[in-house]
Parts: structure tokens; sequence; C-alpha cells
């Protein structure tokens, strides 16, 4: 994989420990959902890691959204970088959780926590999910109420007539009002989730990207499992499709 030359060009802290750039990069096609690698020189070697896009890819900018992990060998020089400054950048987009891998349906559900939710911005920023499916739920499952970055882009999402939107956030240790509250495999399996979004989960009918911390995957998949919805992978089609290069830290 090769590198090329970017330049930040914004910086925005949705929280101390929640940043997120956009740079100008020449970049080629992407499909909405996919991740790049950006990568910086330190100590004579280039450090990269993985990252989902943010924007569409109709937008001229790149946008990456992360968590700075403090230790981590990239992260906390990436949430240092000011506009101006020089990033390296992959030259492909890589990844699965997108729309072309996941099979038929009629409901789309993607569901994020933390950062995860940028693969998501992108994918909804794109539109074309309406093409296949008919009703978008919008799952943002956070600790607190200030790392719901994006949501003010996400609630202002409309569905074309005939359609259905909802976004739905979820605090785990504080409350707010329009929110639910707890883990979202919890609001799973007690269905206070598909409550709260006016659909219940249907192997028949429900499509699922997650996204997030691993353990959250874990456990959201186990919840979903009493649903009747499995993981999908090409050989052995299913309801469920995920992203997985949170190995390591940033």
């Amino acid at each position: 994989m090769g590198w090329t030359q970017g330049t930040v060009v914004e910086r925005k802290a949705w929280t101390e420990r929640h940043i997120s750039l956009r740079i100008d990069a020449s970049f080629g096609n992407f499909q909405p959902g996919q991740f790049v690698r950006l990568g910086l020189e330190v100590d004579g070697e280039i450090v990269g890691r993985p990252y989902s896009l943010v924007n569409a890819p109709a937008d001229p900018l790149l946008e990456i959204y992360f968590d700075v992990v403090p230790t981590g060998p990239l992260s906390p020089r990436l949430a240092a970088l000011a506009p101006g400054d020089r990033v390296l950048v992959g030259t492909a987009a890589y990844g699965f959780l997108v729309l072309s891998e996941m099979p038929a349906g009629s409901e789309l559900w993607l569901i994020a926590s933390g950062t995860g939710i940028g693969p998501f911005v992108s994918i909804v920023g794109d539109g074309t999910l309406w093409r296949h499916y008919d009703h978008l739920r919008l799952v943002h499952g956070v600790r607190h109420a200030a790392e719901l970055a994006y949501a003010e882009r996400l609630q202002a999402v409309t569905a074309p007539a005939g359609k259905g939107c909802r976004y739905l956030p979820l605090l785990s240790r504080e409350s707010r009002a329009g929110t639910l509250s707890g883990r979202i495999p919890a609001a799973i399996a007690d269905s206070r989730l598909q409550r709260a979004a006016g659909l219940s989960f249907d192997p028949a009918r429900s499509r699922v990207m997650l996204c997030g911390n691993p353990a959250m995957v874990e456990d959201t998949m186990a919840a979903l499992a009493a649903y009747g919805l499995g993981r999908h992978r090409r050989r052995s089609p299913g309801q469920i499709l995920i992203e997985e290069y949170w190995s390591r830290p940033a």
C-alpha cells in the first residue's frame, strides 16, 4: 500500500478525547462505510492505522473521527495536528461494511458505539441507501451526551416520501430527555430500543450494520441472535454485517 500527502484543513474537538479532522488529499473512489489508513513519521518510521471515512464519496475533503488513546502511537499525534499540518493518507480504501455486501432487506439498522458512528455518517450522507431500504434506524450509544458527535447531522436526515428514518441515541452514564438510557445490547434484550424505533427485529426484513468497540459488537450480536439474526458472510449469508479493525490501539 502506498501513501500520498494530505493537508489538514479543519480540526474539531467534540470532547477532549474525540476529534475529527478534515483533510485535503488526492484520493480515489471509495464506498461509504470503508476505511483508509492515516500515517505520520515517528522516529524515522511511518506509523499508520485504519480510520473510517466520515465523508460521503462526493465530498471534496476526507474526514475522519477518532478517539484519542493516550498511550497509542498515533492518535495523540493526530489529535495535535492543526490546519496546515501534513499527514500521510493511504492511496486506497478498504473494508466490507458497505451496502453492496448486505443481502436484500427492507429495514436497515445502523448501530454504533462511540466513534463507530463515523462510517454510518458516510453511508447516510451518500443517500443511495434509499434505493434498497424503506426504513432506516440510526442507533448511537455513548457514555455522555457530549459524545453524540454528528447528532445534528443525523437528526436532520430526511427520508423520501413513503419511507421512514429515526435517530436513536443512548446514554450509558447520564440521563437526558429524548434519549434512551443504558447500553445497546440491554436495550435490545428488553425491547426498549425496538419500541423507540417503532420496528422489531425480523430475519426476513431486518439488516444490521454494527461498528464500535468489540464488547458492544459481541454483546449486540448475542442480543440479536435471540431474534434469529446472525452474522453475514459471503459463504454463509446472514443479517448482520460488522467491521473488524480494532485489534491495535491507535
